[in-house]
């Protein structure tokens, strides 16, 4: 483990509310939700990055309204959004605390964080068109068609414009 906390190391995110990382060099870009199934994705694609020399890109995408508002009421809650992202990007700063404390080495290379509001596999998609891999956890909570893979890898795999690597959770988990 690094000297000092692993919390001090944690890189600041660098968009909040904004698009997926773009206009930098392909990397590793790594889905991360805070689920266990995001940690451990979140570990491998560090490894990943570190094996190709590559940027790593962790994005937290936060959904706030899956139907939308009625009319008129997307001010009101404007700031119970503005908590929500903000929140979220509190927990991927810890998560990615989480998981450099919980590794061997500590990750030493080019990492950045960004959460994005919208539909989290339409993000996702989109930013895959600019990665060298796209690494993503497995819940397997959507019924048995979808026992081994969860929705978002799922869809991922299918329609993402890079490789995706799906991790699954340890055998000992």
């Amino acid at each position: 483990m690094a000297s000092g906390s692993p919390e001090q190391s944690v890189p600041v995110v660098l968009s909040v509310l904004g698009r997926p990382p773009s206009g930098r060099p392909p990397g590793v870009l790594a889905a991360c939700d805070g689920s266990d199934g995001a940690l451990w994705a979140l570990d491998r694609a560090m490894t990943e990055a570190e094996l190709f020399g590559l940027p790593l890109y962790v994005l937290a995408v936060v959904n706030p309204a899956p139907a939308g508002y009625p009319p008129g009421m997307a001010e009101l809650v404007q700031e119970s959004v503005e908590t929500l992202v903000e929140s979220m990007a509190d927990g991927l700063r810890r998560s990615v605390a989480a998981v450099r404390g919980q590794r061997p080495h500590p990750f030493a290379g080019e990492m950045s964080l960004h959460v994005v509001l919208g539909n989290v596999v339409e993000v996702l998609l989109e930013a895959s068109t600019r990665q060298h891999t796209l690494v993503v956890g497995t819940r397997g909570n959507g019924g048995f068609t979808r026992l081994l893979l969860g929705s978002v890898s799922s869809a991922v795999v299918h329609h993402a414009s890079c490789p995706v690597l799906v991790v699954p959770a340890p055998v000992d988990a």
